[in-house]
């Protein structure tokens, strides 16, 4: 009776040295596996910053809109200036925001400056009346890695109101 662990007497001695060559094989796809690993992280956490990039950018996007389509609701104001502001002073956020001005486009332009601030990371924006053309520019900073500068980031918009 031939022992579990002896080799058949058919095998040569090459077989028997090459026994340890499975663990070298092991150790190397876990490396290769490990690597790969680690490029996905790294993918992954690109991912998440360019998400959050575009989420701004759609935020800034869906507010330039948002306050056209006040100005256009109330043409008369717009037309008399009410809607004109040109400064990129951000204002504080206010989540339970309710506005006391007495006309619609003051409240209107209240509003936008709530929700620029709340909706974007020191959020500010201007709009210029020329005429019919509107021009509505938001601004935001943002951060590209912890340790950054924080970058100011820019959405304009042109439109004829009418």
């Amino acid at each position: 009776m031939t022992h579990p662990d002896s080799h058949p007497p058919s095998a040569s001695p090459v077989d028997r040295r090459q026994g340890g060559f499975t663990l070298i094989e092991v150790l190397v796809a876990v490396l290769v596996l490990a690597i790969g690993l680690l490029g996905l992280a790294g993918l992954q956490a690109t991912s998440v910053r360019f998400n959050h990039e575009a989420h701004l950018r759609t935020q800034a996007t869906f507010l330039a809109y948002d306050i056209t389509d006040r100005m256009r609701a109330n043409l008369v104001a717009t037309e008399a200036g009410a809607y004109t502001e040109a400064d990129f002073n951000p204002q504080n956020c206010n989540p339970a925001f309710v506005s006391n001005a007495g006309t619609l486009a003051d409240r209107d332009m209240e509003e936008w400056r709530n929700q620029l601030a709340c909706l974007l990371p020191q959020g500010a924006g201007t709009i210029q009346v020329a005429g019919d053309l509107v021009t509505i520019t938001v601004r935001w900073t943002e951060r590209q890695h912890e340790d950054a500068e924080p970058v100011s980031r820019d959405f304009a918009m042109a439109t004829r109101l009418f």
